[in-house]
Order: C-alpha cells, then structure tokens, then sequence
C-alpha cells in the first residue's frame, strides 16, 4: 500500500521540466505527504496532452453522495482489481494520472510491537511518477468549483521490500508514463504496466514520521539509537 509519500527534490525547475508542470503549480519540499493533501499531478488536457495538476489524495468518485465518507478511504486502489470497482473502473477508463514523488513510506512492526518507519526511493534517487487515478466531483450549486481528487495504484511489493509489506505504489518507468497517461492505451496493456518497481533502495528513518502533521525534514533523518540497558 501507499499511505505517505515525499517529494523533496531542491530543484523546481528540474521538476517542472521533467514532468510538464508550469508556473502555476507551486513546487515546495514535501517530506511527510498524507491523504487528505494536496499532491502534485499530471493530467492530460482536451487534447490529450500532459498538463500539470493539483489533486487531493482520496478519490471521490463523481456519483459519491458524501465526499467525507469515502475520500480518505479511498487513497489507494488495487491494480488488480481496479476495473471491477465501482469507484475506479470509470476513472480507470478515461481519468488516469501521474503523481509526482521521490519517495514513499513503510512500516515494519517489530518483535516489541513497534511500528518502525522506512523510506523506499528509486535506486538513483530520481524523482518518478506513481501510477494514478482522477476523479472530478461537483456539489450543487453547479456553479461550486469541482473537487479534484486522486488514488494511487498498489501492485505486489518488490522482493527488496517485501519484508516491509505484501504491497507497494505502482512506480512507472520513464518511458512507460506517456502510455499510462494516453486515453488510448488498452485496458491490457495498462495491466502490463503495474508490476512492481525494481531498482528502489530502503533504509529506516525517524519516527517523526509518524505524526501526519509532521511534515520536515527531519522525517528523513536516521533512526534515534536504542535507549542502553545496564543488562
């Protein structure tokens, strides 16, 4: 699964080039991103062409009565299944999108029962895209401004990683993100595209993570050591 994620990269300019985001996006360091937020996306425009975005992650399905009961449950969707769920079959169909990141997080209970934080990232470093679905919901009167909303697709962990969970974020590949996003590519080759990522690294990292409003660069910093004992 894919409940936090980061996008920390220094570079705005590097980013907006890399992933067709103009001016009217704001760039800022995120280290500890949570449902609920506002992410930096890629969408596609009438004409089919990348175009960046500002959605919130949990997907509210654009016939959901109540966007509160379903949104933060729905922050991810499994790639498995997606064509057969109601709330992201349609979005499956003609709403996919890219959601920009450089890293996510995992959790690793341990003997004492402690949940243990760690970041997994592309091997180099790279800022990428996980694999997304949008959804537009409008309350009445029409005239509101729509809410934009996303979910991030899961597919089996990775054998690097599995030991943290059974399931990661669908991670594209750079070459694969133009089909991901093409309201072309076909329901199997779009499949074809949800394996799991490869090349990550992982190491543990501070439990300052775990406070969903924490949100610094501390949470990137190393484990506290284990308190001494006199045995």
């Amino acid at each position: 699964m894919c409940g936090r994620f980061t996008l920390t990269h220094p570079d705005p300019g590097a980013l907006r080039s890399r992933f067709a985001l103009d001016e009217r996006i704001e760039l800022r360091p995120r280290f500890n991103v949570a449902p609920g937020d506002d992410v930096v996306a890629v969408t596609t425009d009438r004409d089919g062409a990348p175009s960046g975005d500002v959605l919130r992650w949990g997907l509210v399905p654009h016939w959901a009565k109540d966007p509160a009961a379903l949104g933060l449950k729905l922050i991810n969707a499994r790639s498995e299944t997606v064509t057969e769920r109601p709330a992201f079959r349609d979005a499956f169909a003609t709403h996919r999108c890219l959601i920009v990141a450089d890293g996510f997080y995992e959790w690793q209970r341990g003997a004492d029962g402690t949940r243990r934080p760690w970041w997994i990232a592309r091997a180099d470093g790279e800022p990428f895209a996980f694999a997304g679905l949008w959804a537009s919901w409008r309350a009445e009167p029409a005239d509101v401004e729509p809410l934009r909303t996303c979910t991030i697709l899961t597919t089996a962990a990775a054998p690097a990683i599995a030991h943290l969970h059974d399931r990661m974020p669908v991670m594209l590949q750079r070459a694969d993100e133009p089909r991901w996003l093409a309201p072309d590519t076909s329901p199997a080759a779009l499949a074809d595209l949800c394996v799991p990522y490869e090349e990550t690294s992982a190491r543990p990292v501070s439990t300052a993570v775990n406070d969903a409003r924490h949100d610094a660069p501390d949470c990137l910093d190393p484990p506290a050591p284990a308190p001494a004992t006199l045995f």
